[in-house]
């Protein structure tokens, strides 16, 4: 018999989706999240400045490569390197020496394009993504599409990488911070769970699930991914369930222990573990 790799049904999946969608407006941030001010500007940036009372001077601003452009009256002027609150006040000074009394400037960023964090593994369009002010995991996978049915409930956050062409390796060498976080409990929405604010450089990895394999006298003999907490009766509703000639209560788990194959009966309400073989014997009448 041939296995096919199954997923989960396609109404939890899109269930997923839609639950990253909503937390990524409304799971809390870590409580050291960085405001808008506090981005820094870097190259190819757009800027949008405005000086009040002084329309022909304001409007959207390219940061160079060098990290400067040229603003009308004072020239040239260095952004790059500098938040945007800081940019502000050395705007308005720059503006105050012999231009405007008590000049009033506010900057905001129009297009990010100078940061961005690369998002890998089991979500459905991976890759990299502007990293937009105080941009959150959540947020970042939900840019991403969400997870794939087949991950598992395990993302993890490679940091320290910055400088990269594309997303960092787990084993890559080098000083580098490995953050774990748990999308079952982000899910839920419990204000101690943690959505960290993104940095520049960061990998995000969703991880793909582990599988295990039903066969037998089951409607769909097939390998299903897994959660941490599925049980024998679970996945054998991922298998469709029990045939009209299934023996339910003889159902036995086929598991390597130490190397060896051993047969387990086990309860439905039993916890599976990866690469456990399900099987559910045929009824002797």
């Amino acid at each position: 018999m041939r296995v096919n790799r199954s997923s989960f049904s396609s109404s939890s999946s899109r269930a997923l989706g839609i639950v990253l969608t909503v937390l990524a407006l409304s799971v809390p941030r870590v409580a050291l999240s960085q405001s808008a001010g506090d981005y820094v500007i870097g190259p190819q940036d757009v800027l949008s400045i405005t000086v009040f009372d002084q329309l022909d001077l304001g409007g959207k601003y390219a940061v160079e490569l060098d990290g400067s452009f040229t603003f009308p009256l004072i020239g040239r002027v260095r952004a790059g390197g500098t938040t945007i609150r800081n940019f502000e006040v050395e705007l308005k000074k720059r503006l105050a020496e012999g231009f405007f009394k008590n000049p009033q400037v506010t900057v905001a960023i129009e297009q990010y394009r100078s940061q961005r964090v690369f998002v890998t593994g089991e979500v459905r369009s991976p890759g990299a993504y502007s990293l937009t002010g105080d941009m959150t995991l959540i947020e970042a996978l939900a840019k991403a599409g969400s997870t794939t049915p087949n991950a598992s409930e395990d993302a993890v956050v490679v940091r320290g990488t910055k400088g990269l062409d594309g997303p960092a390796a787990l084993d890559a060498p080098g000083d580098k911070e490995i953050l774990r976080f748990n999308l079952k409990d982000l899910q839920s929405g419990s204000s101690t769970v943690r959505n960290i604010d993104l940095r520049d450089g960061d990998t995000i990895y969703v991880a793909r699930a582990e599988l295990v394999y039903v066969f037998g006298e089951v409607k769909n003999p097939a390998a299903y991914p897994i959660k941490s907490d599925t049980t024998v009766l679970q996945a054998l509703s991922l298998a469709g369930g029990v045939t009209p000639n299934g023996a339910i209560n003889r159902t036995k788990i086929i598991r390597i222990i130490e190397g060896d194959k051993k047969e387990i009966s086990v309860k439905l309400t039993a916890i599976v573990q990866p690469g456990d073989t399900i099987m559910v014997p045929e009824r002797y009448f």
